[in-house]
């Protein structure tokens, strides 16, 4: 990987307020958010292993997006607790660097993963007494592993890429974590080039899985259009309600950001919804996967001896 400016050799991470009162509330908060991720990713995980009711396809995918969540938030939160409590805002340039890499890599990861669930919820709908055989244990490993390695492929493209360009002297980030808007502002000159390669990037690891989400949904409901009963068309549609409120949340955010041209990047309102995305995301992926499905709150109740509702 090309390193154009040798002399920038870390960057400074302004995160959220130089307020020292509000960033020791920000500690508390996110120490809380962070805390909650772990916890129910892990709790989430474990009961898919442990519990012989969700070895099945859905909660296969479901338990690899736990694992996926609780790696995706350690690359932000434990940087941005340190931040809010130390003087040193620092972060090394090859800090940065490792950040922006496993952030990218997870990311487009996350939206494969998103997309190969949306189309394990197309083959359940529309031909259940099929599913165990089309989804088979040796198909759904090939989607996660074709995930994670589509996604950190492109992770090295665009690492590779944005640490090419050439600082000018500047290495303040007005952000929480190394990522495109904010090292494209610092950047002296950005070629047509880099925006070239950025387009590609967001068409194959954004859009394109996006519009196949789509394309699903669509085959899904028109599935479940053709169930008879009103009471089954309910059920049918149930179980895709969460993985629907999911890819909202997250596309949603995610294309909001790197949608747009870099020249109307804008730090400050970029900075709260790169927030959601990374941080508070991952903490709700548990409760939306958790809270309306009854599977998981039977296995909850087994194992630990009590549900959700009694929380």
């Amino acid at each position: 990987m090309a390193r154009s400016n040798h002399t920038v050799t870390e960057f400074i991470l302004v995160g959220f307020t130089t307020d020292p009162m509000m960033q020791l509330v920000l500690f508390v908060l996110f120490l809380g958010v962070y805390s909650v991720t772990v916890v129910g990713n892990t709790m989430l995980i474990m009961l898919i292993c442990k519990d012989s009711r969700l070895h099945t396809p859905m909660y296969f995918f479901i338990g690899n997006l736990s694992f996926l969540d609780l790696w995706y938030s350690s690359v932000y939160t434990p940087k941005i607790l340190v931040t809010c409590i130390s003087e040193d805002k620092g972060i090394s340039f090859a800090g940065c660097v490792a950040q922006f890499f496993f952030s990218a890599g997870l990311a487009y990861s996350e939206c494969y993963l998103l997309a190969a669930m949306a189309y394990d919820r197309y083959v359940a709908i529309s031909n259940p007494l099929l599913y165990a055989q089309a989804m088979s244990r040796r198909l759904c490993n090939c989607l996660v592993i074709y995930s994670y390695t589509g996604g950190f492929v492109n992770a090295v493209i665009l690492t590779s890429n944005t640490f090419s360009l050439e600082f000018c002297g500047n290495n303040v980030i007005d952000d929480f974590f190394c990522d495109v808007p904010p090292l494209v502002k610092l950047a002296c000159d950005v070629e047509e080039s880099y925006q070239a390669v950025l387009h590609f990037l967001l068409a194959s690891n954004v859009v394109a899985p996006s519009v196949f989400i789509l394309a699903s949904y669509l085959f899904i409901i028109h599935a479940i259009l053709r169930i008879r009963s009103r009471q089954g068309r309910l059920k049918a549609f149930s179980t895709c309600s969460s993985h629907l409120i999911s890819v909202t949340l997250y596309y949603g955010s995610i294309l909001y950001i790197y949608s747009r041209p870099s020249s109307s990047y804008s730090l400050k309102r970029d900075k709260m919804v790169s927030m959601f995305y990374t941080v508070l995301f991952p903490m709700l992926n548990p409760m939306i996967y958790s809270l309306r499905n009854k599977d998981v709150k039977e296995a909850l109740k087994k194992s630990f001896g009590f549900t959700l509702s009694e929380v």
